[in-house]
């Protein structure tokens, strides 16, 4: 059975979305949400990251990094799949309760549900790229092995 998401409200999955509350520290700094971080790296060491970074809402931080008058940092094409990766894995690393979610789905498939969006999620068709679900999966798995690739007790690190 696969495990659609969409809504940071959505129980349980709601949690797989990147608008979910669930802060974190990455690269020495406090995150509100993994949208936040996501957004504020595509202008990476500009004031405008640190705008987003301070935005209210993670619907306000969306509207901050899509904004088009804004250059992105030259290498976001090659980088944003590796940022997202950093985003997904402190967030569940930071939550206990989230991370118990994410190894409860087993084996399953996990798809962003959107139909706007063919490459983070599922798109209008169906078959976007659906990154976002391949990077919660990936990490699912690194959350069930501990350092060298043992089997964590718990499968927490």
């Amino acid at each position: 059975m696969t495990i659609y998401f969409h809504g940071a409200d959505e129980v349980p999955f709601g949690c797989f979305s990147n608008f979910s509350d669930h802060g974190f520290e990455l690269d020495g700094v406090r995150w509100p949400t993994s949208e936040h971080y996501f957004q504020a790296q595509k202008f990476k060491g500009t004031r405008h990251a640190e705008l987003v970074r301070r935005a209210r809402t993670p619907l306000r931080a969306a509207e901050l990094g899509r904004d088009a008058s804004r250059p992105l940092r030259r290498d976001w094409e090659r980088v944003r799949d590796d940022v997202m990766r950093r985003a997904v894995a402190a967030k569940f690393a930071a939550h206990a309760d989230i991370r118990a979610v994410l190894l409860s789905t087993g084996d399953e498939d996990i798809v962003e549900d959107t139909t706007t969006d063919h490459y983070w999620g599922r798109g209008t068709t169906g078959r976007g790229r659906n990154m976002l679900g391949r990077i919660l999966v990936s990490t699912r798995g690194r959350l069930r092995t501990g350092p060298a690739g043992t089997p964590a007790p718990d499968g927490r690190r």
